[in-house]
């Protein structure tokens, strides 16, 4: 693949019987999904063009083509959309694509290395920054907010944090 992707999606198997698929969209404007297709998978092995039938808790029923069936609808189950960042919207300075954030070192306020953005992860009541500590394989998780995390420097590969007291263990 010639131009970065940016995973905006996942499918979550089969909504009904049709051959409707669940969608949970990650865009800002979870409904602007539509706007970026045609997807590919991870590995750009297939091609998945789609369209929004209606809202449902938690994402989307969708319409995929060639998908007729649940048990069609089924299979594609984890499957997570790719979208190539030319296709989405430029951010403002104070925001930033996960993607952009996964591999920047993390240093504290005082310059001290704190490892690196592992995956930024969000299970419904904001993003978390996901760090690798440099000294192992073990993990820590911190809120990705302005309070403690005052700098993104995207340009020099790097994000400076402030954690809470312990949080760094």
């Amino acid at each position: 693949m010639s131009e970065e992707l940016i995973c905006v999606g996942s499918l979550a198997g089969a909504f009904g019987v049709n051959g409707e698929v669940r969608l949970k969209s990650f865009c800002a404007e979870p409904s602007d999904i539509a706007n970026y297709g045609p997807f590919t998978s991870e590995d750009g092995s297939a091609r998945i063009d789609l369209r929004l039938v209606r809202p449902i808790k938690s994402g989307f029923a969708v319409r995929i083509t060639g998908i007729d069936t649940r048990e069609q609808a089924d299979g594609l189950a984890g499957t997570r959309l790719f979208a190539p960042r030319g296709r989405l919207p430029e951010l403002p300075d104070d925001e930033f694509y996960h993607a952009d954030l996964i591999g920047l070192a993390v240093v504290d306020t005082g310059g001290a290395a704190v490892g690196t953005v592992h995956a930024v992860q969000n299970h419904g009541a904001g993003d978390l920054l996901e760090i690798r500590r440099p000294e192992g394989a073990d993990t820590v998780l911190l809120p990705f907010t302005r309070a403690v995390v005052p700098t993104v420097d995207i340009g020099s590969g790097r994000i400076v944090v402030d954690p809470p007291e312990g949080a760094l263990g």
